[in-house]
């Protein structure tokens, strides 16, 4: 009986982790855990609740790094290097609101995979956010869970339906979310901080100025 109870949750473990390191359109970790909840009544919904948690912040600093290593070594420009570094400069010195939008965006059902895209393109240390992460994604697992097994207990639900509709709400939101990661790496970061001025980056002007006359001090 553990080594069966084991392997369930190494399973899960294996599944949440996989689907939030991928970018886009993986099934949300609820439906998985809507699924455990609905067919498990008489599982341990906190400790489903931790390897969830778990598996998830893995999986989403999977994500992050991988969007530092590809996205952002490999495919951005120079020019969108540094315009994306303007927003690293200010979330570098307010550690305590990244860490409290990390924690209330979490705590939402909103994907997150697009969150941790776009913060693993300012190449920030990843350990603040995760730990905000993790915080949030068990607080909502564990009443996700609490609540689905409840259900369980007090409702026959057509699952098609209930996935169907979800199943819309789910691409239109990631579809969405892919493109305010687009937006947040063309946004010219220098207007909006300077003047709330929402423009995309022009391509002839640079953003970095070197206004000083260069000395050459060879003899």
């Amino acid at each position: 009986m553990r080594v069966h109870a084991t392997m369930n949750t190494l399973g899960l473990f294996a599944i949440i982790f996989v689907l939030n390191s991928l970018p886009a359109f993986a099934p949300p970790t609820w439906m998985v855990l809507s699924a455990v909840g609905l067919s498990s009544q008489d599982a341990n919904p906190w400790l489903t609740a931790l390897v969830a948690a778990t598996a998830a912040t893995a999986g989403r600093l999977v994500l992050a790094k991988l969007a530092y290593i590809i996205v952002r070594q490999r495919w951005l420009s120079t020019r969108t290097k540094e315009n994306i570094d303007l927003v690293k400069d200010r979330l570098g010195t307010q550690r305590a609101m990244t860490f409290g939008v990390f924690l209330a965006y979490t705590c939402s059902p909103f994907p997150s995979n697009s969150l941790f895209i776009a913060y693993g393109l300012t190449s920030l240390p990843l350990a603040p956010v995760a730990v905000a992460a993790f915080i949030g994604r068990f607080v909502t697992y564990s009443v996700w869970m609490v609540i689905a097994m409840d259900v369980a207990h007090k409702v026959v639900l057509d699952q098609e339906s209930v996935m169907a509709y979800f199943g819309g709400y789910f691409v239109l939101t990631q579809a969405s979310l892919l493109a305010l990661v687009v937006l947040f790496a063309k946004l010219d970061w220098r207007a909006w901080f300077a003047s709330k001025t929402l423009r995309l980056i022009a391509k002839q002007e640079p953003l970095i100025r070197n206004d000083s006359p260069s000395v050459d001090n060879r003899p």
